[in-house]
């Protein structure tokens, strides 16, 4: 039997975010999902691969922002593909805030997240 995952599954990925909590967060994804990073090197920002890596870059961010927070979450599933839009806010240890809007595209497989493609406006920080 196939699994789906559902809008409310993101929701809830979501809220577990905005709590820090890394094992609610990772429920959904795949032991081999890869997530493409808001920034980076590359053209499609940094590339990381694998569940604990990402539940470690996912920790990375809490640590760095310990107010990191994904508001006004929205979420829709069709088929394998899901779209997540947030509104991100943190500050980080200098004092510097971050506000913008960004978005995921997600692949999914068997009811878990396989690719985490995060997208968001590039805004200057502000200090808080």
């Amino acid at each position: 039997m196939t699994k789906t995952l559902t809008a409310q599954d993101l929701a809830d990925t979501f809220d577990a975010f905005n709590r820090h909590d890394v094992d609610a967060v990772m429920t959904h994804f795949a032991d081999d999902c890869v997530f493409y990073t808001v920034a980076g090197d590359e053209k499609y920002g940094n590339k990381i691969e694998g569940a604990d890596a990402i539940a470690n870059a996912f920790s990375a961010v809490w640590a760095g922002m310990k107010d990191a927070h994904w508001d006004h979450h929205s979420h829709f599933v069709h088929g394998n593909r899901a779209v997540s839009e947030w509104t991100f806010s943190g500050t980080d240890a200098d004092g510097m805030r971050i506000e913008a809007e960004g978005a995921d595209l997600f692949t999914l497989r068997d009811g878990q997240i396989i690719v985490k493609q995060a997208l968001r406006k590039t805004r200057p920080m502000f200090k808080a």
